[in-house]
């Protein structure tokens, strides 16, 4: 059995990462609240315009999306990996790239890239695979605007034939404990399926439908990189909110132990004690 020293610097050390973690918990709980509010406010605009979208794409006749819906044979691939800039998250990081790795094994014999939003990301994934970019800056200052310049990146890539196709990897917001790893094709503009009937009100548009839909694509293109990445920095609060609520508990557990051995040990060490005493009295008295 380890002696009351060890036993005890053991018990300082279990306390002094619980205070730790459960500061991080708070933390983590206070910028989820900020985060959860942000993406659940942008959802409903994100789903109005692509419904938006929908309607008008609907109604017209032929191939209105330009350069944005052409399909090429596919060779070369980009993979956008968005993670975050910082660890102790559980498997926040992990699914996210586990699920980039699959992707570039789903497109073997084709030339796969990968462009990383997020820190974490781009240090794991430089060691297998090609990354073309780095943006995790962009969680310094997350903003609708920040987040357009990348969209307007990934756009021209495409546009420039530079990449065939284009897919966003990224975990979505479900709650605090469930984040849920997305892929989304992000260019070219997958075939618009809907089960709703398309629009028959008598509307006069100006511009012209066509003006209209070629309008909102670079529109619902970067709302749409919008709600990924801030979807993933919300399931990266919740991610680090429970992780850190989990090493909080088993510390505490760890330390509820640590201290039931500690007595036994000093209970044995008081107990020899006191049979040395009285074997030492007895010898005398013999």
């Amino acid at each position: 059995m380890a002696n009351l020293k060890e036993i005890r610097n053991r018990i300082t050390s279990v306390s002094s990462t619980m205070q730790i973690t459960s500061a991080m918990k708070m933390v983590s709980a206070a910028k989820l609240k900020k985060a959860q509010d942000a993406i659940t406010a942008m959802r409903p605009y994100a789903e109005k315009l692509t419904e938006l979208l929908q309607n008008l794409s609907a109604t017209l006749d032929g191939d209105v999306g330009g350069e944005f819906t052409k399909q090429r044979e596919i060779k070369k691939v980009l993979v956008v990996a968005i993670t975050s800039n910082r660890g102790l998250c559980g498997a926040f990081n992990s699914n996210v790239i586990k699920e980039v790795k699959n992707r570039a094994d789903y497109y073997a014999g084709k030339q796969v890239d990968v462009f990383a939003i997020g820190k974490k990301g781009n240090d794991i994934l430089t060691k297998t695979l090609t990354v073309v970019d780095n943006q995790s800056h962009v969680f310094d200052h997350l903003t609708f605007d920040n987040v357009t310049v990348i969209a307007e990146t990934l756009t021209r890539k495409f546009v420039s034939g530079e990449y065939d196709k284009i897919e966003l990897v990224y975990n979505q917001f479900k709650n605090a404990a469930t984040q849920i790893v997305q892929v989304e094709q992000f260019l070219p503009l997958a075939a618009i399926k809907t089960d709703k009937p398309a629009s028959t009100g008598d509307y006069i548009f100006e511009p012209s439908k066509e003006e209209i839909v070629l309008t909102l694509i670079p529109k619902s293109l970067k709302t749409q990189l919008y709600k990924g990445v801030r979807d993933s920095f919300a399931s990266e609060h919740g991610a680090r909110m429970t992780a850190m609520h989990k090493a909080t508990d088993n510390a505490t557990e760890l330390r509820d132990q640590l201290k039931l051995t500690y007595n036994k040990a000093r209970q044995a060490a008081i107990t020899n004690e006191i049979l040395e005493i009285v074997g030492g009295a007895e010898a005398l008295k013999g």
